[in-house]
Formats: C-alpha cells, structure tokens, sequence
C-alpha cells in the first residue's frame, strides 16, 4: 500500500528572508530541520520528501519553497503538485497572515485568498479545484494600514516573534500539530 501523500508549501520572498512575509518559507525550513529532511534547490524552488508516522499513520511529506515571488508563486506550487501526483485536498499551504495576531497558528480550508497574494496566485493556478489547506502564521498589522503595511510585512521578525517561530520555540510545535490534524482528517476522509 502505498503511504498517503502531502504537499505542505511554505509561501515567501525569497529576496526578503527572515521578513513577516517570508514566514512561510521560513517554517519550511524549521520542518525541515525537525524531520532531518535536506531541502534540495531544483529550478523551481527547493524540496525535500520524506517519510513520518502521524497518529500511527505512515505519510509522506514533500516540503516546498517555490523559488518564485510571493505573489506569482501559484505556477510552481501547481507544478509541483503534478510531480508528485498530489491532488488540491493533499496541498498544505503555510503562509503569513495580517488578519491574525503575532504568533497565533490558524488553519483553514477552501475559501477565499483574503486578500493574500501569494494564495490567490495559487488559486488562480489551480484554475477550479481550489479547494485546499492553509495554516495562516499571524503577524498581525502593527497597528498600520496603507502603504506603511508594505514595509510591515517586510520587515524583520520582532525578536519575540523570531523566539516563537524559531526551531527551539513553541511555533513550530504549534505548527506540527495543525498539520497533523489536518493529515490524519484527510487520510480518515479518503477511506
């Protein structure tokens, strides 16, 4: 039998690292330092697959950084998930969010971009089958509106968000277990 498969995509700008809007990326790379995985640089992003148990299931992760900007990201993820012959229910996607506090984790599933860029070029990507999960990393808005949340989501992680987020901070532990609840919903829902 072969292990249930996922794409969990961490959303970014590669050109501004360590930023509120390279969250996503950056929890790729935390992941993947968890898990031992090795992300490989291939020409549309880096990746890596392997295996976990998750509530005694065996899955398989391929975790992804498009290499792509932000808001032109949704080609590569597409592409991506016909490598790996994943269909939109089995696509993970973590991203930042100004709709939520800082460091809060919030999922969801199907829906709109709420004004996300990086999700509705996805969406536009999958054309009609649009439907699958996020987990939205709150930066919240620092109290701005306007062209001054440009430079917001820009900006560095306040060290008490770069605490939360990091490898040894409570973030990713947070993170893991909204993703392996929306493993083990998905794998329940398919049999």
């Amino acid at each position: 039998m072969v292990n249930p498969h996922f794409l969990v995509v961490g959303l970014g700008n590669i050109t501004f690292p360590t930023t509120r809007h390279s969250l996503g990326h950056f929890m790729i790379d935390v992941l993947a330092s968890r898990l031992g995985a090795h992300l490989s640089s291939e020409r549309s992003g880096w990746a890596a697959t392997t295996s976990v148990d998750i509530k005694q299931e065996a899955v398989t992760l391929t975790l992804f950084k498009p290499r792509a900007l932000m808001n032109i990201s949704g080609r590569p993820v597409v592409d991506m998930l016909r490598k790996t012959a994943i269909n939109p229910a089995s696509l993970i996607v973590i991203h930042d969010s100004l709709d939520h506090k800082p460091c809060v984790v919030s999922p969801k599933f199907g829906g709109s971009a709420n004004g996300h860029n990086g999700v509705r070029s996805i969406v536009a990507a999958l054309g009609s089958n649009s439907d699958f999960h996020r987990l939205r990393l709150g930066i919240g808005r620092g109290g701005l509106s306007g062209a001054d949340i440009t430079d917001y989501v820009l900006g560095p992680l306040s060290a008490r968000e770069r605490e939360f987020w990091s490898a040894n901070g409570s973030g990713p532990d947070v993170v893991w277990r909204e993703l392996a609840r929306i493993v083990e919903k998905t794998v329940a829902a398919a049999r």
